[in-house]
């Protein structure tokens, strides 16, 4: 596996820890990239560890709805959405799909805040799946 930086390397060693440890083989490392992903119900959380200039970050993301109709309606109602958030937002993605993340830096990051962060994506797109699907149309992760 390739890194851009030493932080980001050290930071995906150390967040594989916690990950095996909080989620054990629930977690599935992808093979040549630093991302992990887990299934929730009818949602899934991709942890992946990137390079931010000369340190390390984190991103949550969670693929809520494929193939969604997007129109308009939909476009205003996931950044209204967005307004009443916490933390996270939701996008689209290159292919039109609908996804929910949040990134944080890795310093600060402990094995509680990562397990906070997983748990609280996975139960946004579990959430809003059911919400968009009804509404729009497409597949939740689960279906896919």
């Amino acid at each position: 596996m390739q890194f851009r930086n030493r932080q980001q390397e050290q930071a995906y060693k150390q967040v594989s820890v916690w990950v095996r440890e909080l989620f054990g083989e629930m977690a599935q490392p992808k093979e040549n990239a630093p991302v992990f992903t887990m299934i929730f119900g009818s949602a899934a959380v991709h942890i992946q560890v990137l390079p931010w200039n000369d340190t390390a970050i984190i991103n949550f993301r969670s693929n809520v709805v494929m193939g969604p109709e997007k129109d308009e309606e939909l476009l205003h109602w996931l950044l209204r959405e967005n307004w009443d958030m916490r933390f996270g937002t939701f996008g689209l993605d290159k292919d039109g799909d609908v996804f929910f993340d949040y990134t944080v830096p890795f310093t600060g990051c402990s094995k509680q805040s990562l397990k906070d962060y997983v748990m609280a994506v996975v139960i946004t797109a579990d959430r809003y799946d059911d919400k968009i699907v009804a509404r729009w149309g497409g597949r939740k992760y689960i279906d896919d």
